[in-house]
């Protein structure tokens, strides 16, 4: 079994957990190379069949950078994902690379990189997907730049180019991309798109995000069953946090047009792009000076007017979870999502679950 596997090889690093979350494993000349990872095991039980069984996963990066001149450094980085696959697939694991790309520094002026990344859609998602188990799902696309996308050239300023602390902006371009397949899978491909985002941190804890996005379509996109001809896709969203005193809130709201894939078997297979998507997440949690950390999330997206369906919840829970530190490197986690998702005809062809979910974990991070 792969999770036997994992756990043998993590077992010597758990039991001697050290303190830095990031190895220097190379520096001389202006050059250094920091080695970083996660291992995370996790096992979920649920009465649904694709949300049982284990679902660990160990991220593994390199993070480097070459000192050009006193106002120009060039930075490269690279991180690799491996994921033990969905219950019910053969034995083995699915191995892939989560982002890759190289840049450069321009000292205050920004940062300028190429490759694969986060999209800058995920800046104000990123605030309240901080459940353990559970999170994500509102960058389940693999484009549309919120979620991990390819090709993208990406800008980034920190700071308002030195002027105004913590106020920082990121710009972004993708290019097109075609799925590598015969099956036109269309929730692998995208055409042209850019995107935006602004931050505000305050140095009282509250900070506040938004961004937005717009990408052209592919002919296999217009064409598809829902979303039909549409000829862009959009998202926007915006967030809200405050990080001090031990306590985190976050809350998010955002919708996407044409950008969220859906795929119904029944008489026959239909897939294609939600027209209009509404989501909202909410996350209170709190940190215990003993390590423990509970948190409470409240979790929806919307499909509206989707053809034949009308309006359909995608995903609907709340998640009730906590962790427990037993020092920086070394947490363990319990996660019970109650799903508010009623079963119909749509969800069931649809492949979402209905069903409650409890996810047991432990991570080592380095």
């Amino acid at each position: 079994m792969m999770h036997r596997k994992i756990l043998a090889l993590m077992l010597p690093a758990l039991l001697g957990a050290g303190s830095v979350h990031a190895a220097e494993i190379y520096k001389k000349d202006g050059n250094k190379l920091n080695l970083y990872g996660k291992m995370d095991l996790n096992h979920q039980v649920s009465s649904n069949v694709h949300d049982e069984g284990e679902k660990s996963r160990i991220l593994v990066g390199l993070r480097g950078e070459t000192k050009i001149s006193d106002l120009l450094t060039g930075y490269g980085q690279l991180t690799y994902s491996i994921q033990t696959k969905p219950s019910g697939a053969e034995n083995g694991s699915h191995y892939q690379p989560s982002v890759g790309f190289v840049g450069l520094k321009f000292s205050n002026y920004g940062t300028f990189d190429y490759g694969k990344n986060y999209g800058v859609g995920y800046d104000p998602l990123a605030w309240t997907n901080t459940i353990p188990a559970s999170g994500g799902s509102s960058t389940r696309p693999g484009h549309g730049l919120i979620g991990h996308s390819n090709d993208l050239v990406t800008y980034r300023n920190s700071n308002l180019f030195g002027l105004i602390d913590g106020l920082d902006f990121a710009l972004q371009y993708q290019g097109k991309n075609h799925a590598h397949s015969e099956k036109k899978d269309i929730n692998a491909e995208n055409g042209k798109g850019i995107g935006g985002a602004v931050t505000y941190r305050a140095p009282t804890g509250v900070a506040v995000s938004a961004a937005y996005t717009r990408s052209d379509r592919t002919e296999n996109q217009k064409n598809a069953d829902f979303g039909k001809q549409n000829p862009t896709a959009e998202t926007w969203s915006t967030a809200i946090k405050y990080n001090a005193n031990n306590l985190y809130l976050a809350t998010m709201y955002g919708e996407t047009r044409n950008n969220t894939y859906i795929k119904i078997k029944s008489t026959e297979i239909k897939q294609g792009m939600v027209d209009r998507e509404k989501k909202f997440e909410a996350v209170a949690q709190y940190q215990f000076d003993f390590g423990l950390r509970p948190s409470l999330a409240y979790i929806q997206s919307i499909g509206k007017k989707i053809t034949s369906f009308g309006n359909q919840d995608l995903y609907k829970y709340i998640d009730l979870a906590t962790y427990y530190n037993f020092n920086k490197n070394l947490v363990t986690y319990v996660d019970y999502k109650i799903n508010l998702v009623k079963k119909n005809d749509f969800n069931t062809n649809a492949g979402f679950s209905t069903k409650n979910t409890i996810g047991l974990g432990l991570i080592y991070k380095f």
